[in-house]
């Protein structure tokens, strides 16, 4: 999740062992900062629809976290940095650890933040991409360019909080399970079951007791159907 914070000169990407980012276990700072870097927002649709029906509206499953692309440039010629070395094997071994190494206590992948300038990210790292660009004359690599995505990641409180599904005011669908009433499933939505008839009469169903299982169910948002 992208904030805006205090500005940083030089772009640091911290690991941590656990969600809540309490744990340090390690850090990077880039010598070379990104030239750009890109966010990408996406919005899911569910757009399945029964045989022998023809399209259905698109409707909407989930807002994914958003994901951001950097890409750090190792170069040990000395002609940026004015710090020649031999090669940079080690560099980039230990940025490829740091970022998708697992943490040898919690066995995964570890959780990140990202500081640079104004912006602050909080993540987990989904892909690493190394290319190496230049060579000694032996092969040793002395240049690459390691393209990083990550996936954003909110506190749960925090998800739960701005996603509020349970919300009387917002559409929902429902599958029919075994067991389902419909004015248990109002009650279970809308905190009161005397909705079910306006219910049953959106989704134009003829029998209301005897639902089957399987079936899906629209729910209205209240606040637009004129029955609160």
């Amino acid at each position: 999740m992208a904030e805006q914070r205090g500005q940083l000169e030089k772009m640091k990407i911290i690991a941590y062992s656990d969600p809540a980012l309490n744990n340090k276990v390690g850090e990077f700072t880039a010598t070379i900062n990104p030239e750009t870097y890109s966010t990408e927002y996406k919005i899911e649709y569910n757009e399945a629809q029964a045989q022998g029906q023809s399209a259905s509206q698109a409707r909407f499953t989930r807002k994914p976290p958003e994901e951001m692309s950097f890409e750090f440039l190792f170069d040990n010629t000395g002609i940026i940095d004015g710090n020649k070395r031999d090669d940079l094997t080690d560099e980039v071994n230990d940025f490829r650890e740091l970022l998708v190494g697992y943490d040898g206590d919690t066995h995964e992948p570890k959780h990140f933040k990202l500081g640079w300038g104004t912006l602050l990210f909080k993540g987990r790292c989904t892909s690493l991409n190394i290319n190496y660009k230049l060579f000694n004359s032996d092969g040793t690599p002395i240049r690459a360019i390691c393209r990083v995505s990550f996936k954003g990641s909110l506190e749960e409180n925090l998800r739960v909080a701005l996603e509020n599904n349970n919300s009387p005011d917002l559409t929902h669908y429902r599958v029919v399970k075994k067991g389902d009433t419909l004015p248990l499933m109002c009650f279970n939505i809308y905190g009161d079951s005397k909705y079910y008839l306006q219910v049953a009469k959106v989704n134009q169903l003829n029998n209301f007791r005897n639902l089957t299982v399987g079936d899906e169910i629209f729910f209205p948002p209240i606040t637009k159907t004129g029955i609160k």
